[in-house]
């Protein structure tokens, strides 16, 4: 739960607009207001009015929903499209030990999503790797990091909820009924 919130609130932060965090006039800070720099408002400090009246400023927009944020530039297919694994394909479970225990997709690597950069070299380079979570959240994470230093990784849809609502198959420990939610 926790890494969900922790999702949510980097989207919030950075959801790019023209008045985003990366604007001219400053950051966003947990107050919900603009940190400026003085020399967003020149003006004001000629005047004498300091520090106080130039550095807090309201949000150029409302933030309360995540309405309309896409992961548009994460490349993404959904679990019917998913090609057969073998050594070029590589279906990459990044849940929680747990959660792998409950149920997964037969042949995929498990690689917790903490552990991804400590295991890279269990991850073929040259391999179209297809990275699953629970219902796709952590995936995107995982899919940017990774196409960020070379892989060429894509966001399976939905994920493993997805996954077992398609039908496909599903496997699990000895004497465990594979069953993802």
């Amino acid at each position: 739960m926790h890494y969900l919130w922790t999702t949510l609130w980097k989207l919030w932060i950075t959801r790019w607009t023209t008045c985003g965090p990366h604007h001219k006039w400053g950051a966003w800070t947990r107050s919900g207001l603009w940190i400026t720099p003085t020399s967003a408002f020149p003006s004001l400090w000629n005047t004498g009015w300091g520090p106080t009246a130039a550095t807090l400023l309201p949000l150029c927009g409302e933030r309360d929903s995540i309405e309309g944020v896409s992961f548009g530039d994460v490349p993404s297919v959904p679990v019917g499209e998913v090609p057969d694994l073998d050594e070029s394909v590589i279906l990459l479970d990044i849940r929680e030990d747990d959660e792998w225990e409950l149920g997964h997709a037969p042949g995929a690597l498990h690689i917790r999503m903490v552990d991804v950069p400590a295991r890279l070299d269990d991850i073929d380079i040259d391999a179209e790797v297809y990275v699953i979570c629970r219902s796709g959240g952590r995936s995107v994470t995982v899919v940017e990091y990774l196409n960020g230093i070379g892989f060429e990784a894509v966001m399976v849809s939905g994920g493993m909820v997805a996954w077992q609502k398609s039908g496909l198959p599903l496997t699990a420990g000895p004497g465990v009924t594979a069953k993802i939610y």
